[in-house]
């Protein structure tokens, strides 16, 4: 069995927090172990480890602790999955509800309390396979997607499959990304098509992102809008990078967190109307989670022979953090799911439905 694999069922076994995850269109897989089963909470977000953060920036952030930390190949064999129900839109009372409170958001965005909200829902289901199985799956499936297997026995068991960056950091450059928009693949289209409803969704979170990190940075670039793929999903994505003021990551962040691609515009308003009408709480779906201040080395130059220049290398902190989207959570012999989207004055009840069903997909695909 693979050495972190085999690690992580020990660390289950024993009570131990660890994380193992593999990056976006990459063949490696990472683990973090902490050796005891403490709970560690994040302050400033300049503590060095694994990042855990709940949709309320008001709650309190999980670190797990670097004790060991390792890689290695993704080199072992994705069992088959059994046979899932994908009908879920089938539960006509989930359905209803929801769709009441898209026409409740609808209604208020009309009467001017916010321009955009991001509503969602969660569906349990039974499983049986192991979470290690899962997170295997996950792997093969979705390997343009940030894929991990979160424990800790204090708080729980998530598993997902991001496709979106909160923000990627190294010494004062950053970049992030505004992400809205969903449909589902046709393979009949090379690209996907678009309505104006999507596109002004994407168009206010970039530019409610953009107007947010310019007081804490000293440069801001803006990339071209751009359909990209991830599984059975296409989403509209527009890049933000640029560098930031000396020691500003935890201010950018709380800036960034949470994004009006999970929440809304304006923040607080949406915010409020989620905690109010959503029936449920969210915990650590739409959250984020990563590496946080990790150390890297570099050199002047790749050749590993000119011993002078490598001599004044430099050493930068580092992080990846990802918004916990397509995630699921194991719980009592249950997968809880959760989806969502974004809604707009233009939002088809029926249609939102139809999206959050599309998007329970990525995790009934692999249960």
């Amino acid at each position: 069995m693979n050495t972190l694999l085999a690690l992580a069922k020990e660390s289950l076994g024993q009570s131990h927090p660890f994380v193992l995850y593999k990056k976006p269109r990459e063949e490696t897989l990472h683990g973090i172990f902490q050796k005891d089963d403490s709970l560690n909470l994040v302050k400033d977000l300049k503590e060095v480890g694994f990042v855990f953060a709940p949709f309320d920036s008001n709650a309190p952030s999980i670190l797990l602790k670097p004790d060991r930390v390792m890689k290695g190949s993704i080199d072992f064999d994705i069992p088959d999955r059994a046979s899932v129900r994908k009908n879920l839109d089938l539960d006509h009372t989930d359905r209803t509800r929801y769709m009441d409170l898209v026409s409740s958001a609808v209604d208020a965005i009309k009467s001017n309390e916010f321009k955009k909200v991001v509503l969602s829902r969660k569906v349990e289901v039974s499983y049986t396979d192991s979470p290690i199985t899962l997170l295997k799956r996950l792997i093969k499936t979705y390997g343009n997607a940030f894929c991990y297997l979160w424990y800790h026995p204090k708080v729980g068991i998530w598993l997902g499959a991001t496709p979106e960056i909160l923000v990627k950091r190294s010494g004062s450059s950053f970049t992030t990304m505004s992400l809205a928009g969903t449909q589902a693949h046709n393979d009949a289209l090379k690209t996907p098509v678009w309505s104006n409803k999507e596109l002004d969704e994407q168009r206010l979170v970039t530019d409610y992102i953009a107007e947010n990190l310019r007081p804490v940075t000293t440069e801001l670039c803006i990339s071209a809008l751009e359909s990209v793929r991830a599984g059975q999903l296409w989403h509209l994505r527009t890049k933000l990078s640029g560098q930031m003021g000396t020691n500003h990551f935890g201010e950018l962040t709380k800036k960034l967190h949470p994004t009006p691609a999970v929440c809304g515009l304006p923040m607080t308003s949406s915010k409020k109307f989620i905690l109010e009408n959503e029936g449920y709480h969210r915990s650590f779906y739409t959250g984020y989670l990563g590496e946080l201040n990790f150390k890297k080395a570099s050199t002047r130059n790749r050749n590993a022979r000119n011993t002078e220049n490598n001599a004044y290398g430099t050493v930068t902190s580092s992080s990846e953090l990802y918004v916990n989207l397509r995630c699921v959570q194991l719980k009592d012999k249950k997968a809880i799911i959760y989806v969502g989207g974004g809604i707009t004055a233009e939002s088809d009840p029926f249609r939102e439905w139809e999206e959050t069903v599309h998007k329970s997909g990525t995790i009934l695909n692999i249960l």
